[in-house]
């Protein structure tokens, strides 16, 4: 039992000191540079904590930074100068991302791609539902149904579109990657276009990343005991493409499996060999993260990446966030298939919107094509299933220092849906819309 009790954040809020936080910092840091022994990262918190112990009585509770320079200097006096280095790397990041967050309001991003949204929100124009008080007298009209049709029609424009140009590279194309960040539509997206090459004599073959986790033993996890597979270190990278590399070169593989029940996995399990009119395909968060798939030329790649754009305001100004959407539409598919209540998807959105910072969208300008999954309308749907909810996390969460990221996202939420009108009944919806991804019926095979 450690003496100290409380730490100081950047902001200045004092908060309870929870040990683990250093080991998983030391074990995160370890696991980017190929470290997966997470006794050592235990014995290095230990000095840590003794250090501060000592320094305690006469400095009182130490800062974060104190903290993490510390750290730093432990890693670095025990001979762990590869850790200390992406420790270091993942602190200037951070600190990079604060930076940029502060700036954010008079500077545009490079990671948003400026034509798309213009074209979707000349199109959210048109159809009156750009802003929440245009969308709630559309719907007190009458209009859901034609909303709906409208939406629908949009976004299959994007995947026929995708879908020709998949076709027009076939003789060069050995792998097509479906990606984009947690709940934006991979799933279904990917069926639609797999059914619709296969009608054009392309078949799309599935290699199945998530099988090639590590053991959940080697993932690291934080003080709530939430283990972290939102990083693209969490996968097997290497045999990830010493398979693809042998696939394209007409070899069979023996693809692991990975039991989500037991954490564990299996190897060499199920073979695997492509056949003359088949093209890998990968439907994965981390696809256009380049060591995934470095044991392949571009050229034979076709990247597509996938994001609910939507574009709608509320009455103060505030557009809707495409991550506050994908994580509603998360929350409604955790608790319908994971027995997850939402409660716990918010707690660990954190994780889930760090790694698609760092992982995901800084590798958009890299895709081949961008596939809009947002329907206006499925705010309505959520607003009925999750506002009660909302309401209760930003009573909660409100002067909760260590919750602070959980109530942004559930306040900020929370002022776009409260503005729209909800809708019980979904039947309007279409069995195979990318929204019946989170709202359930689908009746795509997926």
């Amino acid at each position: 039992m450690t003496q100290i009790t409380h730490v100081i954040k950047r902001s200045g809020a004092v908060v309870p000191f929870t040990h683990e936080r250093i080991t998983n910092a030391i074990y995160r840091a370890a696991v980017a540079v190929g470290g997966r022994d997470r006794s050592i990262a235990e014995k290095l918190s230990q000095q840590v904590i003794q250090v501060l112990e000592d320094r305690q009585e006469q400095q009182g509770p130490p800062t974060i930074e104190e903290i993490q320079d510390l750290v730093e200097k432990i890693l670095i006096e025990n001979g762990h100068a590869r850790v200390a280095k992406a420790y270091i790397l993942y602190r200037e990041e951070r600190a990079r991302k604060r930076k940029e967050r502060a700036e954010l309001a008079s500077r545009p991003s490079e990671n948003i791609p400026w034509a798309k949204i213009w074209h979707i929100l000349d199109w959210a124009v048109d159809q009156g539902v750009h802003t929440t008080a245009c969308l709630s007298e559309r719907i007190r009209k009458g209009d859901f149904p034609e909303i709906v049709q409208a939406s629908e029609k949009m976004y299959e424009i994007d995947v026929e579109n995708a879908v020709e140009m998949i076709k027009t590279r076939e003789d060069e194309l050995r792998i097509v990657i479906i990606t984009g960040p947690s709940s934006s539509g991979k799933t279904t997206t990917t069926t639609k276009i797999g059914k619709r090459l296969e009608r054009l004599g392309l078949k799309l073959v599935t290699l199945n990343v998530d099988n090639y986790f590590y053991n959940l033993d080697m993932h690291p996890k934080d003080e709530f005991g939430d283990y972290d597979f939102e990083t693209p270190q969490a996968l097997d990278l290497p045999l990830i493409n010493e398979h693809l590399a042998n696939l394209i070169n007409g070899q069979q593989v023996l693809i692991p499996f990975y039991d989500f029940k037991t954490g564990m996995r299996t190897d060499k399990l199920t073979p695997m060999v492509l056949k003359q009119n088949e093209v890998i395909l990968i439907d994965s968060l981390h696809g256009l993260y380049a060591d995934m798939t470095s044991s392949v030329p571009d050229e034979q790649k076709f990247k597509l990446y996938l994001e609910p754009l939507m574009q709608i305001k509320n009455s103060i100004g505030e557009y809707a966030r495409w991550t506050d959407i994908r994580l509603m539409r998360r929350m409604l598919r955790d608790a319908a298939h994971r027995a997850y209540d939402p409660r716990q998807t918010l707690n660990h959105w954190h994780y889930v919107r760090s790694s698609e910072m760092r992982n995901i969208i800084p590798y958009i300008s890299t895709t081949d094509y961008i596939i809009n999954s947002a329907m206006p309308y499925e705010l309505c749907l959520y607003r009925s299933k999750l506002i009660h909810q909302f309401e209760t996390w930003v009573r909660e969460f409100e002067n909760d220092p260590l919750r602070v990221d959980a109530f942004t996202r559930a306040q900020r939420t929370l002022n776009i849906i409260k503005e729209i009108p909800g809708v019980d009944n979904d039947h309007d919806v279409p069995g195979d819309s990318v929204i019946r991804e989170f709202i359930g019926g689908s009746t795509l095979e997926y």
